[in-house]
């Protein structure tokens, strides 16, 4: 399944690269356009388009990075939490699989079955979970209340 989890997160994220760079690249021409020559000194939308191209380009970089982490992902058959580890955690008498990941967290999958959520492992319930194994517990501040998370299974 964790195979399966990688596949679809790698799918999304060159998905998710393909508009980046397709924006990147209508903004940038953009820039370089006729429509973007300035009237006057005060007329700024060149530059404005100047600034929207290189924040597409810092998408574009950034996903190309995310992908480079994804594909980096081994899988260690351990029962101590670590990148690539899916894990059953229960809070509030409620139970979630999550799927550890150095990048896309956030994501929402849905495989065999299972909705697992995808959390990064920089987020705070990422660090905290990290190399604990089945069956412990741990606590973590929220701004509203203390939450007390209990490892149900790790694969």
């Amino acid at each position: 399944m964790k195979k399966q989890i990688k596949k679809e997160l790698l799918e999304r994220a060159q998905k998710k690269l393909e508009v980046a760079q397709l924006s990147y690249q209508t903004s940038k021409e953009l820039t370089n356009s006729e429509e973007m020559k300035s009237d006057d000194k005060y007329d700024t939308r060149a530059i404005e388009a100047g600034y929207l191209a290189s924040a597409q380009k810092q998408r574009v970089d950034e996903l190309e990075k995310d992908i480079e982490l994804l594909e980096s992902i081994e899988f260690h058959g351990g029962k101590e939490i670590s990148i690539g580890s899916l894990v059953l955690m229960e809070f509030n008498q409620k139970e979630q699989w999550y799927f550890l990941s150095s990048a896309l967290g956030g994501e929402l999958l849905t495989i065999e079955g299972k909705v697992i959520l995808v959390l990064s492992a920089f987020s705070p319930l990422g660090q905290e979970m990290i190399n604990l194994s089945e069956g412990e517990s741990f606590e973590l501040e929220t701004p509203k209340e203390l939450r007390v998370y209990k490892i149900k299974n790790v694969q």
